[in-house]
């Protein structure tokens, strides 16, 4: 077999493992309100099977990252999908949401280990092909668009007919498969460390990360108001962590987020800040709207995920030509672009204030649908051209540690907004929150300049 199709397996391997994280990130939009039923939660509790996925992948990502450049990402990517098959074949059987809420962590934390370990394999895999590593990259890109896209519409079939059990369980299949892909198919790891476990766990910065993870708690429980009386001291007790870990990884080498990192490379800092706030504008639609569609218009779960469909459709459409037109016309003009139809998309969402019939709402996911796309992958590429060879890891891993925390954000105002009721009246102050994040991203997206990595 020639290089070129072993190529594309790989890529076709590495995309499927890839897409895993996105898709079960979004699959559960459709099922909170199933969830909610099923084990008697309130709107904010229930978004603990959100929030638990999203902590473990920001604190997963740069780790994972780190660990694909320091001992193999080949390695890492199996080890990581072999986690996520053995855990969605157990957490149907969760007695409790506590429960579920651990799978889903643990489910995280497989998947988190397949982006940062399939940039550093694009390399490699670019070269064998001989072409430029961009090309790779767009196609797991566009997978992990198109998955989060489709989650959705997959989220909601499996919910109508078979129940929430089935979206772990859709899980086994694709982690094996995407196994066999890579395990026969992707280039074997070169030489790497060979420390021991204690090595590795000295090395690894558990206090940064339970700092990290510990500071992100803390204000998200204060701004749920999870313990009434108690807000203030949650909120002061988060932000002392927060103090502490940023002391923390400047000082300790190496760094579970590398700060110093951040600091010295402005692009790439300004492409962080920028994808993390649109992160928060997209998921106050993804994981908001279809609460709205499912408690305030009376829609099943299945019939929600159809009307997500277009905001797949659109994206696994418009990838490909966003692709082309950074080819064409240069990251900075694309990302300009999108922000700009990203604010247009969030400003007619307030027509839903209005009604909740089917055509208008098929068209507003549509005309979501298209910043997505172009923003994503604009942001992507951004990433790769401002970092070094060997940082690309790392900075995979931060990257989408700051899909994370814009996710994360949205899904506690999401809670704080909707706390009242999900009304029709609530998803208009939400609009108003969009447009203003999405004001400051475009500001930020004016400030950046492409920096090619040395």
């Amino acid at each position: 077999m020639s290089n070129s199709p072993r190529t594309g397996a790989a890529i076709a391997g590495l995309s499927l493992g890839t897409a895993l994280n996105p898709l079960n990130s979004s699959m559960i939009a459709v099922a909170l309100v199933v969830l909610q039923a099923d084990f008697r939660l309130d709107v904010a509790t229930v978004t603990w099977v959100v929030t638990s996925f999203y902590l473990t992948s920001a604190a997963g990502q740069p780790l994972m990252g780190r660990l694909a450049d320091r001992f193999g990402p080949r390695r890492l990517f199996l080890l990581g999908m072999a986690l996520v098959a053995v855990t969605c074949a157990l957490a149907p059987f969760a007695p409790n949401f506590a429960l579920l809420c651990v799978a889903r962590a643990f489910m995280a934390l497989g998947t988190a280990s397949a982006y940062p370990s399939a940039v550093v394999m694009v390399a490699e895999l670019a070269r064998q092909a001989d072409v430029n590593s961009t090309r790779p990259l767009g196609r797991i890109q566009m997978a992990n668009t198109s998955a989060a896209a489709v989650g959705p519409v997959v989220g909601g079939l499996l919910v109508s007919l078979v129940g929430w059990e089935a979206l772990f369980l859709i899980n086994v299949p694709l982690a094996l498969a995407s196994i066999l892909l890579v395990r026969r198919f992707a280039p074997q790891d070169g030489e790497r460390e060979q420390g021991r476990v204690s090595e590795l766990l000295r090395d690894s910065d558990l206090p940064g990360i339970g700092a990290f993870i510990g500071a992100l708690v803390l204000v998200m429980m204060a701004l749920l108001n999870v313990v009434p009386g108690y807000r203030w001291w949650l909120l002061g007790g988060g932000l002392l962590l927060a103090v502490l870990f940023a002391v923390r990884e400047l000082r300790f080498n190496p760094p579970f987020l590398d700060l110093r990192l951040l600091g010295r490379n402005r692009p790439l800092l300004l492409i962080y800040l920028g994808f993390a706030l649109f992160s928060g504008v997209y998921y106050f639609a993804f994981f908001g709207l279809p609460q709205l569609l499912q408690t305030a218009g009376g829609y099943d779960p299945g019939i929600v995920g159809l009307l997500m469909l277009p905001l797949a459709a659109i994206s696994v459409v418009g990838t490909p030509a966003a692709v082309r037109a950074i080819d064409r016309f240069g990251v900075r003009r694309v990302l300009i672009a999108g922000v700009v139809l990203l604010i247009a998309a969030s400003g007619t969402m307030w027509l839903l204030t209005a009604s909740l019939a089917v055509p208008l709402v098929l068209a507003m996911t549509a005309l979501l649908g298209v910043p997505y796309c172009v923003v994503s992958i604009a942001t992507s590429q951004g990433m790769y051209l401002s970092t070094r060879l060997e940082e690309r890891g790392v900075a995979a891993g931060i990257y989408q540690t700051c899909r994370y925390l814009g996710a994360i954000t949205a899904t506690v105002l999401i809670g704080v907004f909707y706390g009242t009721g999900v009304s029709q009246a609530n998803w208009g102050l939400m609009v108003f929150v969009m447009l203003g994040l999405g004001a400051v991203v475009f500001v930020v997206s004016l400030l950046w300049r492409e920096r090619r990595a040395a």
